[in-house]
């Protein structure tokens, strides 16, 4: 049986976890505990994003150029997201930092979180255990923020998103 290739939304996760870290050294039941997901999607995910050319043959560094090439150009058409009802959660894209402090709106995007500080429209994160990640990893949320403001937002808040997001990931490298 041929095992599936394609990615997965988690895989972008763990890509922009590990990018985030930089030069530290890291181990997949690092990433696990971290993430909130299992050391065997951890391993799947590195086989997959080895594949697609985003990580390298060591599946240690991630290929930082082709993440973002695919970012910017293919995120919002393959992990597709529309604002959906008023709830409680975490601020993400234009709510969240650093995009709060460049675009002001009336309407705030957040993912869903009973435990979240502020009311705004849901944004379905790329994985269901991102708002407990970030709560302890302020380098992940303001990523996957800016990476929502692509998925979600306006063109002038995709193409200030897309170099708030090379600007972080190119001086974590």
């Amino acid at each position: 049986m041929k095992s599936n290739n394609n990615l997965k939304p988690q895989d972008i996760l763990i890509l922009l976890k590990i990018s985030t870290l930089g030069e530290q050294e890291w181990y997949q039941h690092t990433l696990s505990e971290d993430l909130n997901i299992s050391q065997s999607e951890i391993s799947e995910c590195l086989t997959r994003s080895k594949y697609s050319g985003l990580i390298d043959a060591s599946r240690k560094k991630v290929n930082l150029l082709n993440l973002l090439e695919f970012i910017q150009h293919g995120i919002k058409y393959v992990f597709p997201q529309q604002p959906g009802p008023i709830v409680r959660g975490i601020a993400t894209a234009h709510s969240a930092s650093p995009l709060d402090k460049e675009i002001q709106s009336d309407q705030n995007y957040v993912w869903p979180y009973a435990r979240g500080d502020m009311r705004g429209q849901a944004i379905q994160p790329l994985y269901k255990s991102v708002p407990k990640a970030i709560l302890k990893d302020k380098k992940l949320h303001e990523v996957l923020a800016l990476v929502d403001a692509i998925r979600v937002g306006k063109v002038r808040e995709q193409h200030l998103a897309i170099s708030l997001l090379k600007e972080r990931l190119q001086h974590t490298q």
